[in-house]
């Protein structure tokens, strides 16, 4: 009994010890698992922490929702009703006998025109006009370049024909530059009362007059430097002086001229000296002159600025602007004016080409 009771104490110690060994294996165990796990705590609060420092990364901003499209109904509303486009012919006859008709050309819009489909329509239509109007030449009489300046100062704010009728007596009394510059004021106004603004024209042409005594020995200067020194003398003025009395390439632009390349939209411009510029960009320097007489002939005969006889244009179908104006042929050809309309002109003395066309010369001031 005691040997066994000795065997029981020895297990009994074995175990404890055996126990003990257990327990000190496994708290060194977790001993060592415990630092990683600390190590792994801390990294993972570091990055917490950082989080919560660093800015937060905004969220893609949302498209802001399309707009609806506003009813049918209310849309058929405001729209404006279409505008009713009107076609040119095919083909245009020239309304005086003896002039060529307008070749058949068929109709382009303008919008997106090329620099050269421009100068191609420019200088046809120019072609066209020299056919309708062979006959086309300066609307004021004169005999000599004093006269012909003289004559185009009094043009402005009135007709060619007004002008014609008035300067006969003018230049009876005063023919030459030395005369009209000595002259009395009063006596003047009086030949020029017909013409509008008769106190204005008198003090520009005395004094364009004794300028060219004074400065240019009584001639006319054939240069445009020199030509728009003188008093009430633009560049509208000196053109038509060298272009029609010294044979010098000129643009003349007046009203019908500017109105005309606007509506063929050879130019945008408004301003005179840019219009000039611009359309003599698309011709040679040869053609200007006559270009200047083709389009105000056809400016004052046809292409009118408040209704334009379109029906009865021999360039419509050139014309971006057709449909502006009366698109009927009867009743366009009631529109026509001067010679085409079977009028007299605005030259009492006109070439012989033009009343060999059927031109008819402008009765003298006071007659019928």
């Amino acid at each position: 009994m005691k040997k066994a009771t000795g065997k029981q104490a020895a297990g009994k110690k074995a175990a404890a010890t055996g126990k003990k060994a257990a327990a000190d294996t496994g708290a060194k165990t977790s001993a060592e698992k415990a630092p990683a796990k600390t190590a792994a705590a801390k990294k993972a609060a570091v990055s917490k922490a950082a989080a919560k420092k660093a800015p937060a990364k905004k969220a893609p901003a949302k498209k802001a929702p399309a707009k609806k499209a506003p009813a049918k109904k209310a849309a058929a509303k405001k729209a404006a009703p279409p505008r009713k486009v009107a076609v040119a012919p095919k083909k245009a006859t020239a309304a005086v006998a003896g002039a060529s008709p307008a070749k058949t050309v068929a109709p382009k819009p303008p919008g997106g025109e090329s620099r050269t489909a421009l100068v191609r329509r420019a200088r046809r239509i120019d072609r066209e006009l020299a056919e309708v109007y062979p006959y086309a030449h300066p609307e004021l009489d004169f005999e000599n370049p004093f006269q012909l300046l003289v004559a185009t100062v009094l043009s402005a704010q009135t007709t060619d024909l007004r002008v014609n009728q008035t300067t006969p007596a003018l230049f009876a009394k005063y023919p030459t530059p030395e005369d009209l510059a000595a002259a009395v004021p009063e006596e003047v106004e009086e030949i020029l009362r017909p013409t509008g603004f008769f106190r204005a024209k008198t003090k520009s042409v005395m004094g364009l007059s004794k300028a060219l005594v004074e400065e240019f020995g009584g001639e006319v200067p054939g240069r445009l430097e020199d030509l728009v020194k003188l008093p009430g003398v633009g560049r509208k003025t000196a053109f038509v002086v060298l272009g029609n009395a010294f044979g010098r390439p000129g643009i003349t632009v007046d009203t019908h001229f500017q109105r005309l390349v606007r509506r063929w939209k050879w130019t945008e411009e408004t301003d005179p000296d840019k219009i000039e510029a611009a359309v003599g960009s698309l011709f040679p320097k040869s053609d200007w002159t006559m270009l200047s007489h083709h389009v105000i002939f056809h400016g004052r005969r046809i292409c009118h600025a408040r209704k334009p006889a379109c029906g009865a244009c021999p360039i419509a179908p050139l014309c971006p602007a057709y449909g502006e104006g009366e698109t009927d042929p009867e009743k366009a050809k009631k529109l026509l004016k001067y010679e085409k309309g079977g009028f007299p002109g605005q030259r009492l003395k006109p070439p012989q080409s033009y009343l060999d066309a059927g031109g008819k010369p402008a009765p003298p001031l006071g007659a019928g």
